[in-house]
């Protein structure tokens, strides 16, 4: 299972502070996903293996249309192993899941955000993940958590009835506000839902980045074909 997070300057803690810490709770995987006017300068490799972490190169992408989103997704595509859009405004959120090249479309319904039946069939139609979040629930209370809760609930019953990639995540900007896999877990069960479910989410950041590098790498040609010792010798 993987943590999804925001580090300096975009959070409060460093890329190693939090790998340690995610690794300590006994996460699989980190993924740093600050937004792309504050990006972190770090070492993947020496910070995976110094805490025996695997550390996602992301970028969450934050525009004000989705003209600017595009350039923005074409320039970061080749270059980081996860690229996620800031949603929540609809707009941006229908941009996103028409984009074959965005991995996840980040906590969509955040401040005025919604979704509806087209934009969950269209995120399954070009295998943009939606982001289950945790981070209001974790985070705020009042009123605020109810909405939070109600969110949520939209969110799952649309995944689940198209049958719609999503990830889950507790969207952490430090150290301090990490939560283990095991309570992120404890969470959905006390709001209802499959520990399965959860699993799933937590683990699907990972899928994306091995499914990723994979595409990156020389074998690949395109899915389902790979280049073999035939092809390279030609």
């Amino acid at each position: 299972m993987y943590a999804a997070v925001h580090t300096r300057p975009d959070g409060d803690s460093t890329v190693a502070r939090l790998a340690l810490t995610a690794a300590e709770y006994g996460f699989d995987g980190l993924v740093i996903r600050n937004h792309g006017d504050a990006l972190s300068d770090y070492d993947r490799g020496a910070i995976a293996d110094t805490y025996g972490i695997d550390v996602v190169d992301g970028v969450e992408i934050r525009a004000d249309d989705p003209s600017r989103a595009s350039g923005f997704v074409g320039n970061h595509r080749d270059r980081r192993t996860l690229v996620a859009v800031h949603g929540g405004d609809p707009e941006m959120n229908r941009f996103a899941v028409e984009q074959p090249a965005v991995d996840v479309l980040a906590h969509p319904l955040a401040g005025d955000g919604d979704i509806d039946h087209v934009t969950i069939k269209t995120a399954a139609e070009n295998g943009v993940h939606l982001e289950w979040s945790l981070r209001d629930v974790l985070r705020t209370d009042g009123g605020q958590r109810v909405e939070a809760l109600r969110n949520l609930r939209k969110l799952h019953d649309l995944l689940s009835e198209y049958d719609a990639p999503y990830v889950v995540s507790g969207d952490p900007s430090s150290h301090l506000q990490l939560r283990t896999p095991r309570d992120l877990l404890a969470v959905g069960e006390a709001l209802d839902y499959a520990t399965e479910w959860i699993e799933t989410g937590l683990s699907a950041w990972g899928d994306i980045a091995s499914r990723n590098r994979d595409r990156a790498s020389d074998a690949f040609v395109e899915p389902g074909v790979r280049r073999g010792r035939d092809t390279e010798s030609e």
